[in-house]
């Protein structure tokens, strides 16, 4: 029988559009520009990071180490998680003012890019070898319904970091169409109150890197 899951994207794809914004996001941080707009960029960072490791942990980990006990990384995933919101939590504690914010930042970074390499390179295409296209989208209703559960009470606050960390940024309309295609997947309703989805997914994975 047809689903409406059989329109989501898929989990790994959800998850790859997640590196994505964050690396975005990444890439308009540099040194020069002011303390205000550094913080606004750091807390979308970190914001983005919380909400992704827990949607991890509670959706996807959980099934892979059902189907894979023998895959090392999903076993040091969540620790690497845990190493993250450390610094997370240090960085939000530190003024963008201070170098040390800089130093912080890039640290993080440091090891998102080495967790988000191993997790393309490994992770998810073992998720696709072993998950039918149905089943990975049926995952990705989840991780959808459960994502917008962590972002409603944080909306706010994301829309204004958001819009002072891309203040005069080429890439905020980048970002901006890339975040309204998945609203629209999101809010749009089927009989019964459960969120359809368009096709539209897919075109925000080409969503390039940088200004």
């Amino acid at each position: 029988m047809f689903s409406l899951n059989q329109l989501s994207p898929t989990i790994t794809d959800m998850i790859r559009f997640d590196h994505s914004h964050v690396m975005v996001t990444f890439h308009q941080y540099t040194k020069d520009k002011s303390p205000t707009v550094k913080k606004a960029l750091a807390d979308t960072i970190c914001t983005a990071l919380e909400i992704h490791a827990t949607l991890e942990e509670e959706v996807f980990y959980p099934v892979m180490r059902e189907l894979d006990k023998g895959e090392p990384f999903v076993h040091k995933a969540e620790p690497e998680h845990n190493d993250m919101r450390r610094m997370i939590a240090e960085l939000r504690r530190i003024s963008a003012s201070d170098p040390r914010h800089d130093k912080v930042l890039l640290e993080l970074m440091r090891d998102v890019i080495h967790h988000v390499a191993d997790e393309e390179t490994t992770l998810l295409p073992q998720a696709e070898t072993l998950m039918s296209k149905a089943r990975l989208a049926e995952l990705g209703s989840q991780m959808t319904k459960r994502r917008m559960e962590l972002i409603a009470p944080k909306a706010g606050k994301l829309a204004k970091s958001h819009a002072v960390g891309f203040s005069g940024s080429t890439t905020a309309v980048v970002v901006g169409v890339a975040s309204a295609l998945f609203a629209l997947r999101t809010l749009v309703k089927k009989p019964g109150g459960e969120s359809a989805n368009t096709k539209s997914w897919t075109s925000a994975n080409s969503m390039p890197h940088g200004s």
